[in-house]
């Protein structure tokens, strides 16, 4: 038998603390930690590509990207020990059904970093630095992404014995990293080799652009149904409505960047075709994703209205998917030079400063009281997975 925790279960309580262990702030450390590094790196990267520029914007812009890498350095050391001390609570969120879904969180955020390298860092750091950097982080990001994609779906249908109410954001967690290879990689198409590897490396983004828009679609319809038939989540899980800008926002942004990289790659007619989709693609995906930012600003404020919305780590869902859609409202702004996604990127990009701003203030804040470290509520929902395995 395994447990199965109810979405409700992510959000964090205070409880007591182990008495045994007093001061081992990593016992209990998860990979959603990581949603605070693609949370900060997108507020850098999101900034580099504003349609309004102006003095300081991209110094700040850089000293944040530079925060996000020091950031991510600390959280992949103290994952490292989590993992080397407490293998057995490590393995445990890899069998949870709610925990594993942010073993997504890990490789878009070495990839959130890696492509904060080449935009701002490079400015530092010099640009043969920064497209190693990106390199490596972006391989590896992509590496862990895949697998992600195929590993966690697949222990959901073999292992998992999911409740009707069980569909929650995060379940987009494991899908989306391969969207954020095609669009961080289109970044890396002029630095790769002309001939063949440019070829291949445009064609495995546009393939990763597919694996993730058809999966992250399928799972967006499964939470919308569970929305309609039952009813509001738990308010611990509210923020994660927002992931679903995460796919819409990014995929927005990866059409624009391949088909600004195309005409290096790929023969006249397919970057034009190219050019063409990203454009019709890109409106007809930032309309929908302008209705789900609506409905999830409504339900999240009618919730905090009336029962409150606790504070958790859930909360980083405010911000990563909300720069997705800042950076392909600035990508729309430049292919077609419609004043509508000008002004849409800029007021997006103010909603996603104060969601951070805030959401890093309380994280930063339950890190020092030490309220984010401690473990889940010990009343936990038993659920048999697929043939009695655990």
């Amino acid at each position: 038998m395994s447990t199965m925790t109810a979405p409700a279960s992510i959000a964090q309580h205070p409880v007591p603390r182990d008495p045994e262990q007093p001061r081992d702030v990593l016992r209990h450390l998860g990979p959603n930690w990581f949603a605070s590094v693609m949370g900060t790196g997108i507020v850098a990267n999101a900034a580099a590509t504003l349609p309004l520029q102006f003095p300081g914007l991209r110094t700040a812009a850089t000293v944040v990207w530079a925060c996000a890498a020091l950031l991510l350095l600390v959280m992949a050391a103290a994952w490292t020990v989590h993992w080397i001390r407490h293998r057995d609570i490590a393995l445990a969120h890899g069998n949870n059904p709610v925990m594993s879904q942010f073993y997504g969180a890990p490789p878009m955020a070495l990839m959130t970093v890696g492509a904060g390298a080449l935009l701002l860092g490079k400015d530092w750091i010099g640009t043969d630095a920064a497209v190693a950097v990106d390199w490596t982080l972006w391989l590896a990001g992509t590496v862990l992404g895949l697998l992600t994609a195929f590993a966690i779906p697949f222990r959901m249908i073999t292992r998992h014995k999911a409740a009707p109410d069980a569909a929650f954001g995060g379940w987009l967690m494991p899908v989306v990293p391969p969207m954020v290879s095609a669009a961080m990689g289109a970044l890396l198409i002029p630095h790769t080799p002309a001939g063949q590897p440019r070829l291949t490396m445009i064609l495995a983004c546009l393939a990763m652009f597919g694996i993730s828009l058809f999966a992250a679609l399928i799972v967006i319809n499964m939470i919308f149904s569970r929305l309609v038939h039952q009813g509001m989540p738990a308010a611990g899980t509210i923020p994660t409505l927002w992931i679903v800008l995460g796919p819409l926002g990014q995929a927005v942004t990866a059409a624009g960047l391949l088909a600004n990289a195309a005409p290096t790659a790929l023969p006249a007619q397919y970057a034009h075709g190219l050019a063409v989709f990203a454009a019709v693609f890109g409106v007809v995906t930032w309309g929908f994703a302008m209705l789900w930012l609506a409905l999830a600003a409504a339900v999240t404020i009618r919730t905090a209205r009336t029962t409150g919305l606790p504070f958790n780590l859930t909360w980083w869902g405010f911000t990563f998917p909300v720069g997705t859609c800042v950076t392909g409202s600035s990508g729309l702004a430049v292919r077609i030079g419609a004043d509508l996604f000008h002004w849409a990127a800029v007021a997006l990009y103010v909603l996603l400063l104060i969601a951070w701003a805030v959401t890093a203030f309380r994280t930063a804040r339950g890190a020092l009281r030490g309220t984010l470290f401690l473990p889940p509520p010990a009343t936990l929902a038993a659920v048999p997975t697929r043939g009695g395995r655990s």
